[in-house]
């Protein structure tokens, strides 16, 4: 009996490749979503794909690139060399961004035949992250790039040559851990007038931050400086400053000096956001402090305010902020209780006066972090509650090693609020 050969199914010649047949922005987006070292081994798959990773706009070289099996340094650092002297060279397409930012990676030459590769592209992102050793001097030939869009430094040394006009449209710049001039930096910022966003973390060889930058939207600093001053402005909305040094040490050179508080807010008309850190308040805090500020602050909604308790000056500071920002919905006070060992003279603070003329406050949300239970602070806490009808919660996390005392003062509080909760959190 004759049997028929069964049909399985199986590929022939004929077979469509699915994989080379797909769209080109299909293509496209996977490459988008691998490493530089996926995307080159894309170069495998078929003849259509063999040189699709050299137009990747974004090239991102980081700890992804190089396969660590090795716990050889110079290893790694030769391999990652090789890695982008291979990209570079054979990258066919427009560059918008380059990364650089490994572990590993130390200011080596190298650095500069990529960044002046670079600079004949048209590079609109430019990131370099030097994580170990000295700070790496950038090369000049970087200043040359007015197509930059994002500038991003860790770990290194600015020096524009003196013909440097500025980058004309930088609309973000991030330094962090940076070396310039006084001169150098006043410079920078003002010569970028796109400028919208500036973060600026530890940094030397300058002290003033006067910054002048008409489009500035966001701006976000931490460091040790004597002194900080805004000029034109008026589109800044969001604002975080740490001030890392206590600013105690130099007041005696500051005696009769104008308010502080005053200078500060007056070229910030739209200030939506503000976060005070480690020791900014009391740099706020030299000089007359009004009552409340001549020109209220009619846009913040969200304010975040590190303190000291046992520092007058600072609670008639923060006082100020609170009283001259009638559309405060959101709160946050942190308490500095390193430095709130100095016994406090419980009647130093006349908060009857505060409580004959204080307005309404709208504030809706309020956590307070790091308090102890000491006097002022209580009386503080006591304040926000009467004088926050519009309250809904309010957060309290204490330092680890608050008394059960606390607990007790908090719930006897009035409240101005019927629907006010108040949740205390303790400390891990």
């Amino acid at each position: 009996m004759r049997r028929e050969q069964s049909q399985s199914p199986c590929l022939t010649d004929t077979e469509p490749d699915r994989i080379s047949s797909l769209p080109g922005h299909v293509i496209d987006q996977i490459l988008s979503n691998l490493s530089v070292r996926e995307a080159v081994r894309t170069s495998i798959l078929s003849t259509k794909w063999r040189y699709k990773w050299a137009t990747i706009p974004n090239l991102v070289f980081d700890s992804l690139c190089v396969s660590e099996t090795s716990e050889d340094l110079l290893v790694i650092k030769s391999k990652l060399s090789r890695i982008i002297d291979h990209v570079l060279l054979l990258h066919s397409g427009p560059i918008i961004k380059f990364k650089l930012s490994h572990r590993e990676l130390i200011g080596v030459t190298d650095i500069d035949r990529w960044t002046l590769h670079l600079t004949r592209r048209p590079v609109k992102e430019f990131v370099l992250e030097i994580w170990k050793g000295q700070r790496y001097k950038i090369p000049s030939c970087l200043f040359s790039c007015q197509g930059l869009h994002h500038l991003e430094l860790f770990n290194c040394w600015l020096k524009p040559p003196s013909t440097f006009g500025g980058f004309r449209n930088l609309k973000s710049l991030d330094l962090q851990h940076v070396t310039l001039t006084q001169d150098a930096f006043e410079n920078l910022i003002s010569s970028c007038p796109l400028l919208e966003r500036l973060t600026l973390m530890n940094f030397d060889g300058f002290t003033s931050l006067n910054i002048h930058a008409p489009n500035l939207q966001f701006f976000d600093i931490g460091g040790k400086f004597e002194d900080v001053s805004f000029e034109d402005t008026s589109q800044l909305a969001v604002v975080s400053i740490g001030l890392y040094s206590n600013f105690e040490s130099s007041q005696s050179r500051l005696h009769g000096r104008a308010s502080n508080l005053v200078n500060f807010f007056v070229h910030l008309p739209c200030i939506q956001r503000l976060e005070i850190q480690s020791y900014f308040l009391k740099y706020l805090a030299v000089g007359i402090v009004p009552v409340k500020l001549a020109t209220p602050c009619i846009d913040l909604s969200y304010l975040s305010v590190r303190i000291n308790f046992n520092d007058l000056k600072e609670i008639s500071a923060a006082l100020c902020l609170f009283r001259s920002s009638p559309v405060l919905r959101e709160l946050e006070i942190l308490a500095r209780p390193e430095e709130q060992t100095i016994p406090f003279m419980h009647d130093a603070y006349c908060w009857e006066d505060v409580y004959l003329d204080w307005p309404v406050m709208r504030v809706q949300h309020v956590r307070i972090e790091g308090i102890s239970g000491i006097k002022p602070e209580l009386d503080f806490i006591n304040f926000l509650l009467l004088y926050s009808p519009v309250l809904e919660r309010m957060t309290v996390k204490p330092v680890s090693n608050a008394g059960p005392e606390l607990v007790k003062e908090l719930l006897r509080f009035r409240r101005a609020s019927g629907r006010a909760e108040v949740i205390y959190l303790d400390s891990i």
